[in-house]
Formats: C-alpha cells, sequence, structure tokens
C-alpha cells in the first residue's frame, strides 16, 4: 500500500488526484471519477469535493490503494 503525505488536516479528493498525477487539473477530476471506481474507506466515491483525512484509505481502480498520512 502505497503511503500518501499531506501537509493540513484533509484533502479533497480532487486535489488527491492531482497530488499524485492522476489528473493535471481539478476540472478533469469529475470526468475521472465517472469513468474510474474510487473507493474511500472501503465506500464507492463520485465527489471531488470528498474530505480525505489522515488514516484514511483510498482505492483507486487499477492504481491501488493509499495510506493517507499527515507531516
Amino acid at each position: 500500500m502505497k503511503k500518501v503525505k499531506i501537509d493540513g488536516p484533509y484533502i479533497t479528493l480532487g486535489q488527491l488526484l492531482k497530488k499524485i498525477d492522476l489528473i493535471d487539473s481539478g476540472g478533469q477530476a469529475r470526468i475521472f471519477l465517472d469513468m474510474t471506481e474510487v473507493k474511500v474507506n472501503g465506500e464507492h466515491e463520485l465527489r471531488r469535493g470528498r474530505k480525505i483525512y489522515p488514516q484514511d484509505i483510498v482505492d483507486i481502480a487499477g492504481h491501488g490503494k493509499m495510506h493517507i498520512i499527515q507531516v
């Protein structure tokens, strides 16, 4: 499982997708989420504004699971 470090108390799902280089802009997040299965803590997620907190597990189809940690 890959670890992704965040600076603040949370990051939005759209920001996370940009941080790990799956999309180039926030506008692409909606399209990406429509085309790709993304689960946050085991629940299917379509909202790019979903807040992702440290200790959350994000599973992106074709890209694996990520454990969010705070630095």
